[in-house]
């Protein structure tokens, strides 16, 4: 049995691709920056398998590579630390099985609700992003945000 229009063949699965920041703010008042997260390095490729709209998307449920083992892991981090979200369709057994371990609510049947997520939690990262810090970046500063306006 083929998988008709919409429908996703085993053994796959669309999700929702983003990248971690490759600087995040830190500290008192984010005048720090730091690589990465604690968890995954700057620039690692993440899957969002969940997200929490009870918090307003600020949380998501993401399985990556970890930064110290190289292996897979499931966490939950902020949406600020990633960027340049994107659908994709996902055929990696172990990613696929994270997934069902960790009981994913989130798992977007068609590459058409993937889409759509990913392009709402692009705009909200950018959000969340400008408004979590109430100073001024610091000088110079290789925060995300001002990476990616000196690269335009």
């Amino acid at each position: 049995m083929t998988a008709g229009a919409g429908e996703t063949p085993a053994g796959q699965a669309w999700l929702v691709a983003a990248n971690v920041v490759r600087w995040r703010r830190y500290g008192e008042g984010g005048q720090e920056l730091r690589p990465g997260t604690k968890s995954y390095r700057g620039g690692s490729k993440v899957y969002v398998i969940e997200t929490y709209a009870g918090s307003g998307h600020e949380q998501l449920t993401t399985i990556g590579r970890g930064r110290h083992t190289g292996t897979y892991i499931t966490i939950d981090m902020s949406t600020r630390n990633l960027h340049t979200f994107r659908a994709v369709q996902v055929h990696s057994p172990t990613v696929l099985r994270l997934c069902g371990e960790a009981g994913a609510g989130g798992w977007w049947t068609t590459r058409q609700d993937a889409e759509e997520i990913a392009v709402l939690l692009g705009r909200l990262s950018v959000e969340y992003r400008a408004t979590h810090w109430a100073m001024p970046h610091p000088s110079p500063c290789r925060c995300h945000e001002c990476l990616t306006l000196s690269q335009a």
